[in-house]
């Protein structure tokens, strides 16, 4: 289960957002189910405010609203289980919050080492002898 007993949704180790932050909607979902695509309430639509959580910090807050806005929705309808949709919907906020969360850590340009700029050229000139070899023969030879 994605949820702890405390009525969490666990993003990462440092945030967690309470489950009654979270707005649900249900709606009849298409697609097959038989008769009971007709009469259940299974697609979920699952929002959450960003701008009004109490849940995240500052520079969490800023970091979600950068990068996904003031709001985020997810719906989910694969499945006829309300109840797995709803798990498929937390999962994919969870996903979401984890992604836009994450710092990606700044690339440190490096210099190839004289070994590899050898081992680069030597096989450049090998691919070359191959490709060579294809030829047809000229009148020279």
């Amino acid at each position: 289960m994605l949820t702890d007993d405390e009525g969490l949704l666990r993003v990462n180790r440092s945030c967690a957002i309470a489950l009654r932050e979270l707005s649900w909607k249900f709606t009849a979902s298409g697609g097959p189910g038989g008769q009971h695509a007709n009469t259940a309430n299974t697609k979920v639509e699952l929002r959450f405010d960003i701008e009004e959580s109490p849940s995240l910090g500052p520079r969490q807050r800023a970091r979600l609203l950068e990068k996904l806005g003031p709001s985020v929705r997810v719906t989910s309808s694969e499945r006829r289980s309300q109840l797995q949709n709803r798990e498929q919907a937390l999962e994919r906020l969870r996903e979401i919050l984890q992604e836009a969360l994450a710092i990606e850590r700044p690339r440190v340009a490096t210099r190839p080492s004289k070994s590899a700029k050898v081992k680069r050229v030597e096989s450049k000139r090998r691919r070359s002898d191959v490709k060579r070899g294809r030829q047809r023969p000229t009148s020279d030879d």
